[in-house]
């Protein structure tokens, strides 16, 4: 493809797929109500199903608990879940009593996924590690959790969010019918990896297609046809059984070479940090590279644009703000002092990229929805005033009518769309709106849906239950107001969180708890002796929320996609985040009880920046001349965020502008990280951009990368609790 070509170039509405009617204003296919629905095949249910995915979800848990310790990065890691799954009941299809099917599939990646975000929804790699480690005694601190009251709190973090979603759905996945880009790509992928994939038409491509219910499952006459060999034998999806063969393949040797690299820096630590830019740069300023295969699979999934920017970061903060301060006595300790040195000096500035970054993006969210909602404010607020351009990127964005012509995926890039060749055509962007009249037609039959009288009720109970959680768990410490107020406020911001990732496939959870921490900064009063903790708690729950609201719409919109119950993915969701949520609490007591936190391993640097935060608006007094650099660079970025917003559509261009939270994670990360994701990144854009290859193998090898440390990271855990020497 022509680098100089653009990533949307507008179509011209094709003509409608079968049984699909045309708007006659717009061109555009709706489904006919006579149109009888697709048979889904399977059950969207099955004990077998919750089984594997807790199974799946568990070594993803124990992947993201190492990880999300180190660096504070944590992944859902859907689709491999989807492929780990299907290669699972595949190898025991001839055992099996019925067939794995989509639906089920849909089960398993939803409830691994559920399971899999719990070190980072329950606070174990942020929130908790500040409480335990870094808050001080005049904070109230340190706070040390038993494993019961880790169990309690982890509890009642993990259901309000997942029963909030569920009345969102219907807004933004039936009404609205937002991508949620990462969601597409799993439904996608699960019905590329059951051959359950539609016919291409003549020229190649697929028409336009609802995005309603079951929209991506063909019927009979849809179907790709077996092909039949010279002997006369049929040939069931050649093709297909040996792109899910070569993919399994392909994620378990990534996974034993990155398990094997693992065990081998246990007996050698050094290998972890390699001076490449000499052994000066290495001790005194922290420029090391850390070889691990997980941090580049890391790079890949976050795409090239987000890992140069991360490298921006590393270099605006590690090769000249550090320097300058350490020189200029503002942070006269150790580099690696987190207290005195230039590794916390600039932290500050990261913190407040971050927080410009986060209320320059939900407000304009916030805007958007309050004029698509409320469209009397914009004369009320002299908006119509503004120049067109502005008050078009004010409203919604429709992308009908576009067709994505190339495999990249958004700048900010998760997880990367599949593009097989016999779905090369279909993308996110080209699922056409379907009309407000026709929702019962785009949605799940009535009986496979959540009962208004379980969302009810549920959601009253699952706030009561993290209310009277909380208070079990730290008593008088945080009032109850003040619980009470960060719930709702959590459902508030949870709002914003979804919409994010429905329009552009990033939950901003880092900012929405900024924004929580910052608004109880204005409600509690610093001579409260518990104020710190009292905003590490409110941003927890709000971090929470969005959190868990967000996964459980991406699994809903990839189920609404194949057809699978809602009802089936709300409970598979429920029993993950219960399970993930006790077996994350074991995981982080085994890790503090055998490492060092903080430590060279496990540095936490989330914790940190949670801690600084929670300091900064409540309050305490910066390093000198902290607060000048921050506020510069704060204003700075405001104002590159409000850039990437105005040229949204333009992803090539949006890609040249840097993001303030990736050059922020790049700042408070040591560079080791930092120069490891950027590699994966470069390697993205090589195989994608520069080579036009399909970005599934890509992806699978990411994948075995990160889950072949991490799951090896469980053999490092014993020997070193055991007292294995090393070399």
């Amino acid at each position: 493809m022509d680098d100089r070509e653009p990533l949307l170039r507008p179509s011209p509405a094709p003509p409608p797929a079968p049984g699909l009617e045309s708007d006659a204003h717009s061109g555009a296919p709706i489904p006919s109500r006579k149109q009888p629905r697709v048979a889904i095949e399977g059950e969207s249910f099955t004990v077998r199903g919750v089984l594997v995915g807790l199974l799946v979800g568990l070594v993803i848990c124990f992947s993201n608990m190492y990880f999300g310790l180190q660096t504070g990065w944590v992944s859902t890691m859907t689709m491999p879940a989807s492929l780990m799954g299907f290669g699972f009941f595949k190898t025991l299809s001839r055992h099996l009593q019925f067939p794995f099917s989509p639906v089920e599939n849909v089960l398993v990646q939803t409830v691994a996924g559920s399971m899999a975000i719990m070190p980072l929804g329950c606070g174990f790699v942020g929130v908790l590690p500040a409480m335990n480690y870094l808050l001080k005694p005049e904070e109230q601190g340190p706070i040390d959790l038993s494993l019961w009251k880790l169990i309690i709190w982890s509890l009642g973090l993990c259901y309000f969010g997942v029963v909030f979603a569920v009345p969102l759905r219907r807004q933004v996945i039936i009404r609205e019918q937002l991508k949620f880009p990462s969601g597409f790509s799993t439904a996608v992928l699960i019905s590329v990896l059951h051959g359950k994939t539609r016919k291409s038409t003549s020229d190649g491509k697929d028409g336009q297609i609802a995005a309603g219910f079951a929209s991506l499952v063909p019927s009979d006459d849809e179907l790709i046809a077996d092909t039949v060999d010279s002997d006369g034998r049929q040939q069931e999806g050649l093709d297909h059984a040996s792109d899910w063969r070569k993919n399994v393949q392909l994620l378990l040797l990534c996974f034993f070479v990155s398990g094997i690299f693992t065990f081998a820096t246990y007996f050698f630590p050094i290998i972890r940090n390699i001076p490449i830019f000499g052994t000066v740069a290495a001790s005194t300023w922290l420029w090391t590279l850390n070889p691990s295969l997980a941090y580049v699979g890391q790079g890949v999934i976050m795409g090239p644009a987000t890992t140069i920017h991360m490298l921006l970061g590393a270099v605006i903060g590690w090769g000249i703000l550090s320097p300058l301060a350490k020189y200029k006595g503002w942070a006269p300790g150790s580099v690696d002092d987190w207290e005195h040195g230039s590794k916390g000096w600039i932290v500050w500035v990261s913190l407040a990229i971050m927080l410009a970054d986060a209320i320059v993006s939900l407000g304009y969210l916030a805007s958007r929805s309050a004029l698509r909602y409320f469209p009397k404010f914009e004369g009320l607020l002299g908006l119509k005033s503004l120049p067109n351009k502005v008050r078009s990127v004010l409203r919604s964005r429709d992308t009908t009518g576009y067709t994505s012509v190339s495999g990249e995926d958004d700048t900010d890039a998760q997880p990367s769309r599949s593009q097989e060749p016999e779905i090369a055509a279909l993308d996110s962007d080209e699922i056409a709106p379907t009309k407000d009249q026709s929702e019962d037609q785009d949605d799940a039959p009535a009986n496979q849906q959540i009962p208004d009288r379980v969302v009810a009720i549920g959601l009253v109970l699952s706030i009561i239950f993290c209310i009277l959680c909380i208070h079990i768990v730290f008593g008088d410490l945080v009032p109850l107001y003040a619980t009470i107020t960060a719930v709702f406020m959590a459902l508030v911001l949870s709002i914003m969180g979804v919409r994010a990732l429905g329009e552009t496939d990033l939950n901003p959870v880092s900012g929405i708890s900024k924004l929580a921490q910052l608004f109880f900064a204005l409600i509690i009063p610093q001579s409260n002796k518990s104020s710190v903790l009292i905003n590490l708690v409110a941003g927890a729950v709000s971090e929470a929320g969005a959190l868990q609201a967000g996964d459980l719409m991406q699994d809903l919109k990839t189920g609404h996609l194949l057809g699978a119950a809602p009802s089936a993915q709300f409970w598979g969701q429920v029993i993950g985040a219960t399970v993930g949520a006790v077996v994350s609490a074991f995981i982080y007591k085994l890790y503090t009880a055998v490492y060092i936190i903080p430590g060279d391993l496990f540095q936490v640097p989330t914790g940190h920046v949670w801690i600084f935060t929670a300091r900064l608006v409540t309050g305490e007094g910066l390093p000198p001349l902290a607060r000048e650099w921050a506020m510069g660079f704060a204003t700075l970025f405001a104002i590159t965020t409000v850039v990437r917003i105005y040229f949204g559509g333009n992803k090539r261009l949006q890609a040249m502008i840097p993001g303030g939270i990736a050059v922020a994670v790049g700042m408070y990360n040591v560079p080791s990280f930092t120069l490891a994701r950027t590699i994966g990144g470069v390697l993205s854009w090589w195989w994608v951009s520069y080579k036009g290859w399909r970005d599934t193998p890509l992806i699978v090898l990411a994948s075995g990368f990160i889950l072949g440390e991490g799951f090896l990271s469980i053999v490092n855990l014993i020997m070193q609790s055991v007292g294995v020497p090393h070399l």
